[in-house]
């Protein structure tokens, strides 16, 4: 029996959902986004909201995870998480990341650079009081990206802050949003014989630039 890794080679898909073109596309990037994650929402795949992110450490080493698209406007993309985390800590000292969100049912890939900065105390403070409980005490007692002798710890500290805090606990200093200011989208649509759609915006002047690039 072959290994998995002599299987990889010979894994094929045909690509023959829909197309993407410059003439059917938005002018702008954020309605052509709107668009697709409305598409993906509507379509009940798994998690459509699901993207990675990914940041670069000031030894140049990249990093990726997973995090959740928690709104966007033309302001940019928005998420949350722990600011002392690794990713924190990597946008504190290199303030630019990528995202990309891949829609595997649609065939579909979006992916976006730019500036990132946090967003302001009031739309972290009014995120953090729309989550459940659960979850608000869960960003006091991850320390998030440090290492822990075991899960109990985690249990332990859910349980101090819950006792501490009851039903209303305040959102924590070290616990807050981000925003990628993009400056870079490209929007990606698979098609047959490997002849995908690859639709690159770009700013220019202040204005978005759209073009088409080989996949």
């Amino acid at each position: 029996m072959s290994s998995t890794a002599d299987r990889l080679a010979e894994l094929r898909k045909s690509y023959e959902r829909a197309e993407l073109s410059e003439d059917a596309s938005h002018a702008d990037p954020l309605k052509q986004f709107d668009q697709w994650l409305t598409e993906a929402i509507a379509s009940e795949i798994p998690e459509p909201n699901a993207m990675t992110l990914a940041t670069v450490a000031g030894n140049l080493r990249p990093s990726t995870r997973v995090v959740l698209v928690k709104g966007y406007d033309e302001r940019g993309i928005v998420w949350y998480t722990n600011y002392e985390s690794r990713k924190g800590l990597e946008l504190a000292g290199n303030p630019y990341a990528a995202l990309q969100f891949h829609w595997v049912e649609l065939e579909r890939v979006v992916r976006i650079e730019g500036r990132v900065e946090k967003t302001s105390a009031e739309e972290s403070d009014t995120y953090y009081a729309s989550r459940p409980l659960d979850s608000r005490i869960g960003a006091w007692a991850s320390p998030q990206s440090q290492v822990i002798p075991g899960r109990g710890v985690l249990v332990a500290n859910a349980a101090k802050y819950g006792a501490q805090f009851l039903l209303n606990p305040p959102r924590p200093p070290h616990w807050g949003g981000y925003r990628l200011v993009p400056d870079e989208w490209q929007f990606w649509q698979g098609r047959k014989s490997r002849l995908h759609d690859r639709l690159r915006y770009r700013q220019v002047g202040g204005e978005w630039v759209r073009e088409r690039l080989a996949p």
